[in-house]
């Protein structure tokens, strides 16, 4: 079984490794991302619906957790915490009577729109390491992981 592992292991080296920096990479963005959100006393969470509801305008439940890649119980406490913080609010679909609307208040649209332009300068400041055609050859590479 030993000599199974390590020739899958010298078959697979090079995946192997690149998976170790491709993490890497992908947790010192991460980090890098939120403190621009965490300054601003948000969650990652929050910041994410916020954005998703500035720039597609009111969405269902449903279509913010698909876009946020979130589970529906977590979604539940984000938006019943940011109604009660008036970041959102929640209203009956009227093309579905069964679904409800999330949209940003005034104060809601107030503090993304505040976070926003330093949010963006934050993510060109991470990704200055690479040059624009890096970044872009960075996008078909990673795109081709999209199953």
């Amino acid at each position: 079984m030993e000599k199974k592992i390590e020739e899958t292991l010298k078959n697979n080296e090079l995946a192997l490794h690149s998976l170790v920096i491709f993490r890497r990479a992908s947790n010192a963005i991460s980090r890098q991302e939120v403190q621009t959100i965490k300054k601003h006393h948000l969650t990652v969470a929050q910041f994410g619906v916020m954005e998703a509801l500035y720039n597609k305008g009111n969405l269902r439940i449903q279509d913010l957790i698909d876009k946020l890649l979130s589970t529906s119980g977590n979604m539940t406490v984000v938006i019943r915490n940011m109604i009660r913080d008036g970041y959102i609010f929640k209203v009956a679909d009227e093309k579905d009577k069964r679904s409800y609307l999330i949209g940003l208040t005034p104060a809601g649209r107030k503090i993304i729109e505040r976070i926003l332009p330093e949010h963006y300068d934050n993510i060109g400041q991470i990704f200055s390491v690479l040059s624009q055609e890096e970044q872009e050859d960075l996008v078909q590479i990673l795109k081709k992981f999209k199953l």
